[in-house]
């Protein structure tokens, strides 16, 4: 073997050295920026699937709102209808329990399972009329705060939270949200039955 084969046969062993060392190296900055993007795709699958929740208990609200507004909700025991709030706190209403909510069920299994977080929804409404007079003063029409709970709220593995000292949830940074506290909490007006809502908002707003 000549002098310049024997050069030529080094350098080829030397260039195979270094792609093998090329080769790790490409390995452990894949790795690297892996563990690096790790959380974030971790946090935007979590915050995707907070809001679609958001977005579900939001149309929960409404459902219970409207049931209300046609009676469809009826104040009989366990029906869901809305109870008492404190005088002149309707944000003070006490946390619910399983039996003073109303199921929305979203995923049309005909029941809110405790063990879904994402599509059944537990909703706690509470009325507040200033004028007390009469035998029911929910029949003049009323202030109506809502609350809606995810399913897995009353699974028994956390105690509910008094909303009112709680922060709120939300989207961001809320990770796959906090089950002792309501997805959405919302507020509204339930006219009188057979009278103009402006008039019964009207009567109840006097000093």
């Amino acid at each position: 073997m000549t002098k310049r084969q024997q050069q030529q046969n080094l350098s080829q062993s030397r260039d195979g050295g270094y792609t093998i060392i090329e080769s790790l190296v490409a390995m452990i900055v894949v790795s690297v920026l892996m563990i690096a993007i790790a959380p974030v795709m971790a946090f935007s699958v979590a915050t995707r699937v907070q809001a679609r929740r958001v977005e579900l208990a939001t149309q929960a609200a409404r459902t219970y709102i409207g049931a209300l507004r046609t009676g469809a909700i009826q104040p009989v025991p366990n029906s869901g209808f809305p109870i008492p709030a404190p005088a002149n706190d309707l944000a003070g209403a006490p946390v619910p329990t399983l039996d003073g909510t109303y199921c929305v069920d979203m995923d049309g299994t005909g029941a809110c399972e405790t063990t879904s977080g994402t599509k059944d929804f537990r909703v706690q409404g509470a009325w507040l009329n200033k004028d007390v007079t009469g035998p029911d003063p929910t029949s003049k029409g009323y202030e109506l705060l809502v609350r809606v709970y995810r399913a897995d709220s009353f699974d028994g593995t956390v105690p509910l939270r008094p909303p009112k000292d709680e922060p709120k949830q939300s989207v961001v940074g809320s990770g796959l949200g906090d089950k002792s506290i309501p997805v959405v909490e919302m507020s509204t007006e339930i006219p009188a039955t057979g009278d103009p809502s402006y008039r019964s908002i009207s009567d109840r707003l006097k000093p």
